[in-house]
């Protein structure tokens, strides 16, 4: 672009970001405003980043562009602006000296710690420990940083004012944050380069031929990094692992599954481990065992579960309800620090993905022995518990003991007997029909309970996404919670809690399920927004207890708005983890609870089932409290950890099914409901549960403006507002499987179609 054409752009989108009428708007959304076609977007990304480094320009932390502060088209560089920055032979010197005093005449220097997140436009965001405002840092500050680094950053001299965020430079890196990098291969003729799945990490990795492992172009790759190159050079790496070639079957899924470091194969040493464990019981097993196998025990899980770690039995005596949770003794077979055990502890749960699933334990084990399958002896840890009509339990015993489980139901099945009067399944499980109705009576009763002590129920929508045999997504419909599901969850819970509450007032060393009192400012962000929908809301500044956030659910349900309302009050608590400290439960309104009933895919269950064991056994002298309290520490915190990694991983596989899916539906319309509005557009939601944006630039027929205490987008000039819960009808647009994301434009708006729900009369394979 010559120097004539330059300064005539550069004033023109000065002219325009200088408006007062001008919200900040994406390169992609300044480029449909000045109606640029597709060839010449790069040439308006070279002005936008040369008004950037300039400071004329900055990015918001969304990446949008807007005018800083008292700048003008001449402005100096921003480089030439910050105090120890000095020209040399023609190469800006990169790196400030700490610790140097300013010299005569410059503000005091000041630096700040923190870790480097990339953006896929190359600047980036240090987040410091403590402060809720990062540090913008203008790509041409990043130096050779690269996402996840722990870096120091030398601020910005200029004060922060009219809410623009603090910015500064990268003086230097810490730490390196990313040792290896999942990626795609491109390979060229003498050398190739392995382009990050993660979009954060913005650097190509070069790699040597002789270090390519063969990889072909499109092969999806594991790189390490072996020189993390210079501002003016690429990181430098080698392939260490070919996972396939991007369009081969389970690749994808695998791709992200090895972004988060996720352990897909078990140590040689743990498999022979594993090979070792018998594979059934003999009687010596039993002694001093309570032997419960004549007893009716039966499990409920999906129709593909194979882990099955929970049996139930239930009877009523006058006016007690006996109810015995079984639960699989796996630790029995995984002894404390052996190799199963610690490839258990830094697993920390099995993981469910779309097409497969990372368990914990080894399937030899998870799906063998310890599962509870029917008509086998397995050894377990029982609590059994005794219920009044009101739903308490009035007294209880945990016992070492054997069962046998009478049949393995489904939820499916459960559902159709209690729900549907299914003929066909009553008749076929005849004998177990008034165990199921019996059950339902004591679900029923301990829900009651904990409703009335304020538990809160949030009860989204689950995504169930069916493959075919190539690993492309045919279907998605909601995930059904039915009678049988709850049934299940009500009688863990109450196991939960009897089992924590027992070693609690006992002060033995245990690992709880804990969840905080939520962040008292988000909190009262959100109520403030309910209560400017009219909706009757607890007082702000006041200490909220559970009850109340249960009773505003009550108040929205069925409102356009309880979607949204329910998610924002979800994000303003904190979240649950695990830790030594018996601190009780906000969201279940419980003194009392803690994850006993999953060892077979949570290490927590696994590690105080040991605890429980040596208690019933007496052995739980002080040498092993000493042991207990010296190591539950780090197994809360590393539990907690790989939770959320798991939790990530499987919203990353959804996220990325659901863009594949749509990306066949292009053009296709659909009638969803409006989800969510920002100030970038709408969000909306098919009954399937996929959801995407309507940009606010898509929105031709008016200017729109988004009133934030309505949460709802309206038309300068028409008036007209999309507002949560309003029905839609959407096309389309774009489905993005490396952002996965999905665009949506409007095609018919407030109206019900069920043509168009349905996918009826339009392009192939609009169905959803």
């Amino acid at each position: 672009m010559n120097t004539k054409l330059l300064k005539k752009r550069r004033k023109m989108l000065y002219d325009i970001i200088s408006c007062k009428e001008y919200e900040p708007m994406r390169a992609k959304e300044l480029a449909i405003l000045l109606e640029l076609p597709k060839g010449k977007r790069k040439e308006l990304h070279e002005v936008l980043d040369l008004m950037v480094e300039e400071g004329i320009l900055e990015i918001t932390k969304r990446g949008r562009y807007q005018k800083r502060s008292g700048k003008k088209p001449d402005s100096v560089r921003a480089v030439d602006r910050i105090p120890g920055r000095r020209k040399n032979s023609g190469r800006e010197d990169a790196v400030c000296p700490v610790g140097k005093e300013a010299m005569k005449g410059e503000p005091e220097r000041e630096y700040a710690e923190g870790i480097f997140i990339g953006h896929p436009k190359g600047f980036g965001f240090v987040e410091v420990s403590g402060d809720t405002e990062d540090i913008f840092i203008p790509e041409s500050q990043v130096e050779n940083a690269v996402h996840m680094d722990r870096v120091r950053v030398l601020l910005s001299p200029e004060p922060e004012s009219n809410g623009r965020r603090r910015e500064g430079s990268i003086v230097k890196i810490l730490e390196h944050g990313t040792v290896q990098v999942v990626g795609t291969y491109q390979r060229n003729s003498h050398f190739g380069f392995v382009i990050a799945d993660n979009a954060k990490f913005s650097r190509d990795i070069f790699v040597p031929m002789e270090c390519s492992k063969g990889a072909v172009t499109g092969d999806k790759v594991v790189a390490v990094i072996t020189d993390y190159g210079t501002k003016n050079k690429s990181p430098e790496g080698k392939v260490v692992e070919i996972l396939g070639h991007f369009s081969e079957a389970g690749v994808d899924v695998l791709s992200i599954a090895k972004g988060y470091d996720l352990p897909m194969e078990f140590p040689e040493k743990v498999n022979n481990q594993a090979a070792k464990v018998k594979e059934y019981l003999i009687p010596g097993d039993f002694d001093s065992r309570m032997d419960l196998r004549e007893w009716t025990i039966v499990t409920i899980d999906g129709e593909d579960a194979k882990d099955l770690d929970d049996g139930i039995s239930l009877s009523k005596e006058g006016d007690i309800y006996h109810l015995g949770v079984h639960i699989a003794d796996v630790s029995n077979y995984v002894q404390y620090s052996s190799a199963l055990d610690r490839e258990a502890l830094k697993r920390g749960t099995s993981v469910y993905l779309v097409d497969r699933v990372i368990p914990m334990l080894p399937p030899r084990l998870s799906n063998g022995i310890c599962s509870l399958n029917q008509g086998e002896d397995r050894l377990a840890l029982s609590c059994l518990m005794d219920i009044d009509e009101t739903g308490q339990v009035v007294s209880h015993q945990i016992a070492e003991t054997v069962i046998r489980v009478s049949r393995r139901m489904t939820y499916t099945n459960v559902k159709k007997i209690l729900e549907q009067e299914d003929a066909s399944a009553a008749r076929e499980y005849e004998e177990l029909v008034p165990l199921f109705f019996l059950m339902k009576e004591v679900s029923e009763l301990l829900r009651k309970r904990r409703e009335k002590r304020g538990a809160i129920d949030f009860d989204f929508p689950e995504s169930k996404i069916l493959l075919n045999s190539q690993g492309r997504p045919v279907e998605i419909y909601p995930y059904e919670h039915n009678v049988a599901t709850k049934i299940i969850e009500d009688f863990m819970l109450i196991a939960n809690e009897t089992v924590a509450e027992e070693f609690c007032r006992a002060e033995i060393p245990f690992v709880y399920r804990v969840h905080e009192e939520p962040d008292e400012e988000k909190m009262e962000a959100v109520l403030q927004m309910i209560h400017n929908f009219g909706i009757p809301a607890v007082k702000s500044k006041q200490k909220i207890h559970p009850k109340e956030i249960q009773k505003i659910l009550k108040r929205i349900e069925g409102t356009p708005e309880e979607s949204l309302f329910s998610r924002l009050l979800l994000r303003s608590m904190k979240q649950a983890k695990y830790t030594p400290e018996c601190t009780g439960h906000f969201g279940l309104a419980a003194r009392y609870y803690c994850h006993f009933t999953s060892p077979i895919r949570r290490y927590p269950d696994l590690q105080i089932h040991r605890i429980i064991k040596e208690t019933l056994r007496g052995r739980m002298n002080e040498d092993r409290i000493r042991h207990y309290q010296g190591i539950l520490e780090e197994v809360s915190v590393q539990s907690s950890a790989m939770e959320r990694r798991a939790e990530e991983v499987e919203r990353e596989t959804d996220k990325l099914k659901k863009a594949e899916y749509m990306s066949s539906r292009i053009g296709c319309e659909y009638q969803g409901i409006i989800s969510g509005v920002t100030e970038w557009g709408i969000y909306v939601e098919l009954p399937n549960t996929v959801e995407g944006l309507v940009h606010v630039n898509t929105l031709r027929d008016d200017y729109y403006v988004f009133d934030k205490d309505h949460y709802r987008i309206v038309g300068e000039m028409t008036k007209k507002t999309y507002g949560l819960g309003q029905k839609v009808t959407v096309r389309v647009e774009d489905a993005d499987m490396i952002t996965k994301t999905i665009d949506f434009v409007l095609a018919k708006e407030g109206k019900e179609d069920e043509e168009n729900e349905q996918g009826i009369g339009q392009p192939s394979d609009c169905k959803q």
